[in-house]
């Protein structure tokens, strides 16, 4: 009997969402595979106002897990010779400013492509094109962590506490909150730290609680100007604040 191939999902990268004429398929770019999250149709034509708000806000909606994860990039893939993702992008700056500034914005970009199915998405990742603009859109994510982390470092923010160990973030994302006690705000660490760790399933059993905290994770791209500064603070951080 034929086992069945076991695929190693990874960690959260991006969103992708995919717009077509009438949906449009959301999914998670993983380090090692996409998975499919949802679809969402357009209950009417574009040229309808309500209909196209109500179709954007449902986008969004679908959205706010991954960021609440702690995943900042989006990538919008749409036909060519359709300006679904500009009107996509158009509604977010105009709606929900939060998205695209301040200090937990993510980082929006646009590309040519179908990526309704699973047949189209996987073309679309096998791309040069897509893979440079992963890249660039990770770029400029991993730089808004690097502004977060060194302000935090800096004596411009004392109200935030940083913590260097596994032992000392799991034992702060772990234990009951009480009120007036440091609360974890963001748990990073590079993919270099994780590799290399011999014990993965605590890790990945400490992200999987902080994230039904609320607790915002990330896996950090060594390589990157966030993920060598991380590196220099021993390849791991919690940032923590009074609650």
């Amino acid at each position: 009997m034929t086992s069945k191939r076991r695929y190693r999902r990874g960690y959260s990268v991006a969103v992708l969402v995919g717009l077509e004429d009438d949906r449009a398929t959301v999914w998670r770019v993983f380090s090692g595979v996409v998975k499919p999250e949802r679809t969402l149709w357009l209950d009417e034509t574009r040229d309808n106002p309500k209909a196209a708000y109500n179709f954007y806000e449902s986008i969004i909606d679908s959205l706010r897990p991954a960021l609440r994860e702690g995943v900042r990039s989006v990538i919008v893939a749409c036909p060519p010779r359709s300006s679904y993702g500009q009107a996509f992008i158009r509604h977010v700056h105009e709606h929900h400013a939060w998205l695209v500034q301040g200090p937990n914005r993510a980082a929006l970009s646009e590309t040519v492509g179908s990526a309704g199915t699973v047949s189209e998405v996987a073309a679309l990742v096998r791309t040069p094109q897509f893979r440079q603009l992963i890249d660039e859109t990770t770029s400029e994510e991993t730089q808004y962590l690097l502004d977060m982390l060194e302000k935090c470092l800096s004596a411009s923010d004392q109200n935030t506490v940083v913590l260097y160990s596994l032992k000392e973030t799991e034992d702060l994302v772990c234990r009951p909150r009480k009120p007036g006690s440091l609360k974890p705000a963001y748990f990073m660490l590079t993919d270099k730290y994780f590799a290399g760790s011999r014990e993965k399933s605590r890790i990945q059993r400490l992200m999987q609680i902080a994230s039904n905290r609320t607790v915002k994770t990330r896996i950090v791209n060594a390589e990157s100007a966030a993920g060598k500064r991380l590196t220099q603070l021993g390849g791991l951080v919690c940032l923590a604040q009074p609650s």
